[in-house]
């Protein structure tokens, strides 16, 4: 990887786009540090060190939404319009049809993608400025030209890193939109190993316990990285082979080909999805000041919250709170589940088999046709369990620490497979301009 990035920085192309991102990624950060007007910073911030189920979203947002900056929402809409817009792809004809239309299509469906992105910023900014502003977080009295200039600050943050994201992939090294979600995760870990360090380390008896606690907190780092990054490029190579056909006076065909499966298919997106379902009904309760509390003088609703809430799970203080880890139990489930519907209408096996049948292809041993469709669905099916197994042990690895020793950071296994997942492809983005600018240079030699 250093070398990779010493020799980028020799090339005059290559390192003024990675310049040009630098800079880019100041201006993410300077603007995670602007707050909207008319609000109470410190009043938020309190609120939030309260609010530990919606650590998530301020590590996805490098912590702007806790301290309710211009930047509160990130990109968050921009990646959920994009999940909406590919799962409408599947869903309706039309889309799919355009989808397929060249590079045209696609440039329609991402206009109509950053459409959404702005109505969901509008959405969702307003439902934040209502909300916060009935509980009294805002500086002046509660009134329409507060909500409008907070909708507004809100959504045109939005709006600018979703065009920033694309100037980074478009004049920068790529992958603009997931570099800044980067950032933005990657200025949180300072302060979380600070965390642990005054949780575990400081609060150490002895020198002994101190450097057990920190061989303790590194291997499990590096052991989850170096699983992440077997579990994001293991794959499953099919192979297949294509018949030998005349054309003209030639014979032509006759190669050989393979079809790879990921293991993890789904990338992140089975985590963030479970995640995100079972911490909604904690972020629209704590707009109508309901926390997640147990006991007897609890409502039903509350013990629900308590449920949904990852920090009370694994908690081994006492069994009248360990029975929350149920919450742990649907968490596994919903990645699983998923895992198994994402990969399923980003991946036809129908299509796959009726594209190779007419490009003469086929599945040693199996037939085309049906067959050739039950046996990629097998295949499919057996690959996607593994890569779910996988995606549920480095999530519930972090939770299981979290609940059982107090170790409550905002970082956990989603970050961990963003942070692998984005450094890798962007490593693999540079080597590839490096190799092209070589080969250009060989060519015009």
């Amino acid at each position: 990887m250093l070398k990779t990035f010493r020799e980028a920085l020799k090339v005059k192309d290559v390192r003024n786009k990675l310049i040009y991102t630098f800079f880019a990624l100041i201006l993410v950060r300077i603007g995670a540090s602007l707050p909207i007007p008319g609000v109470d910073r410190n009043v938020f911030t309190k609120f939030f060190e309260e609010q530990n189920a919606m650590s998530f979203f301020d590590a996805m947002t490098g912590g702007a939404f806790s301290t309710m900056s211009v930047f509160a929402l990130s990109i968050t809409p921009y990646i959920t319009s994009s999940i909406i817009m590919q799962l409408l792809t599947i869903a309706i004809p039309s889309l799919e049809e355009l989808q397929k239309d060249g590079e045209e299509g696609r440039k329609k469906i991402t206009e109509w993608t950053r459409y959404v992105a702005v109505m969901l910023s509008i959405l969702e900014s307003a439902a934040m400025a209502i909300g916060f502003g009935n509980k009294g977080y805002f500086e002046t009295s509660m009134g329409l030209t507060n909500v409008i200039v907070s909708v507004v600050s809100l959504t045109a943050g939005a709006t600018f890193l979703m065009w920033l994201g694309e100037r980074i992939t478009e004049k920068g090294v790529g992958n603009g939109i997931s570099i800044i979600l980067l950032i933005n995760i990657l200025s949180r870990i300072p302060a979380d190993l600070k965390t642990l360090n005054n949780k575990f380390v400081v609060g150490a008896n002895s020198y002994g316990g101190k450097a057990t606690a920190v061989a303790v907190i590194i291997a499990v780092l590096i052991a989850m990285i170096v699983f992440i990054i077997v579990l994001s490029d293991a794959e499953r190579r099919i192979s297949v082979q294509y018949a030998k056909k005349l054309q003209g006076r030639k014979l032509v065909g006759g190669q050989s080909s393979h079809i790879p499966l990921k293991v993890n298919t789904a990338g992140v997106i089975p985590v963030i999805f479970a995640g995100s379902l079972l911490s909604f009904p904690i972020v629209i309760a704590s707009f109508f000041g309901i926390q997640p509390q147990s006991g007897s003088g609890a409502t039903l609703f509350q013990k629900f919250l308590k449920v949904c809430n990852q920090n009370d799970w694994c908690d081994t203080s006492s069994f009248g709170e360990f029975k929350y880890t149920l919450g742990l139990v649907v968490y596994i489930v919903l990645v699983v589940f998923f895992a198994y519907f994402y990969t399923s209408v980003t991946f036809n096996p129908i299509e796959v088999a009726n594209n190779m049948k007419k490009q003469g292809g086929f599945i040693p041993g199996i037939r085309p046709g049906k067959p050739t469709t039950d046996y990629l669905t097998k295949v499919l099916n057996y690959v996607i369990f593994i890569g779910a197994v996988g995606l549920t042990i480095v999530a519930v690895i972090p939770i299981i620490f979290s609940g059982a020793f107090e170790a409550n950071v905002s970082f956990g296994g989603t970050s961990l497979i963003i942070i692998v997942g984005v450094v890798l492809e962007t490593m693999k983005q540079i080597e590839s301009q490096l190799q092209v600018r070589h080969y250009r240079g060989f060519l015009s030699e």
